[in-house]
């Protein structure tokens, strides 16, 4: 086998839940442009469907499947169609997840519930789903990714989310040690602020102090995770289980009190940060200016940055 062909993946079966959009769009992406076929997972049946035409244009075999991940009976209906459609499970990654804004000494209990159900046991449901499925092709096994976030190591949000995606990192950390008896690698992937149309309503200053905060210099975009996915998925990482792979540009390296100073300009610009931000909010229907910014995507985000860094009207 050549260095190169360990990152094929040609003729693997592939589910991303969360993948109509935004970063589970990048990993499905990812995963056919490498050769995979892939299944959209999600519950916006529009832009799911959109998404899997576009990885059937890259000449590989998709679907999308309506799922709600934090329905068991849903998640093996889903692991069920997918199978169906190829034959068997090899990658899974799982993605879908939600962040509920609000000060933690006021977060009603039922937005607690919301977050957790989704981000940590619909990850788990979904992995155990897709385990499931693998086993049953033993001894190949398979790869089974999840979405956690550089939030799982830093306090940056609130303890819903916080929490549940440090939940995801350590509940990785015993599925892989559990089920790697059958050949199952699990891993998970910790981004930073991704420009996703859950940002669509956060102010440019906002983008600009994550430039300045981040080593390489520009707000990460759902293609910045690619190649962590491709690896993870591929025979590249037949001996990596249960790691956390930090994919940040460095953000959480930094603890100086002042921005960080570039020698070069970073390999990616303002305005390509923000083109499959506008293209995602296209598919959505929603309107956005020239900088992917509309503030009533997400008003509470929009409003709680104002606040913070003292904007104005």
């Amino acid at each position: 086998m050549s260095d190169l062909s360990l990152f094929e993946l040609s003729g693997r079966k592939a589910l991303v839940t969360g993948g109509a959009v935004g970063i589970g769009r990048g990993c499905a992406l990812a995963l056919a442009r490498a050769g995979a076929d892939v299944a959209v997972v999600d519950r916006d049946a529009a832009a799911g469907s959109q998404t899997a035409q576009e990885i059937q244009a890259l000449g590989v075999q998709s679907l999308f499947v309506a799922c709600d991940v934090t329905d068991k009976t849903q998640v093996q209906a889903m692991v069920d169609q997918v199978v169906a459609k190829f034959g068997r499970l090899d990658v899974a990654v799982n993605n879908a997840g939600i962040a509920i804004l609000g000060a933690d000494e006021e977060l009603d209990q039922a937005a607690w519930d919301q977050v957790v159900a989704v981000n940590l046991t619909g990850a788990f449901l979904c992995a155990q789903a897709e385990a499931q499925q693998m086993i049953r092709q033993s001894p190949t096994g398979g790869k089974i990714i999840n979405i956690a976030s550089m939030s799982a190591t830093i306090a940056n949000c609130n303890a819903s989310y916080d929490a549940s995606k440090a939940g995801v990192v350590h509940m990785t950390k015993t599925l892989a040690a559990e089920w790697g008896r059958f050949n199952i690698n699990v891993n998970c992937i910790s981004p930073s602020y991704v420009l996703t149309p859950m940002h669509a309503s956060t102010p440019l200053v906002v983008r600009e102090r994550i430039r300045q905060l981040t080593p390489l210099g520009h707000v990460q975009r759902p293609e910045d995770l690619h190649g962590a996915v491709i690896f993870l998925a591929s025979a590249a990482a037949d001996y990596v289980t249960g790691l956390d792979l930090m994919v940040d540009g460095g953000h959480t390296l930094n603890a100086w009190l002042t921005p960080l100073s570039r020698a070069v300009p970073p390999r990616v610009s303002p305005e390509e940060e923000t083109v499959q931000l506008k293209h995602d909010l296209q598919v959505l229907g929603w309107p956005c200016d020239a900088e992917g910014i509309n503030p009533e995507v997400h008003p509470e985000i929009a409003e709680a940055f104002k606040a913070a860094f003292g904007v104005k009207e």
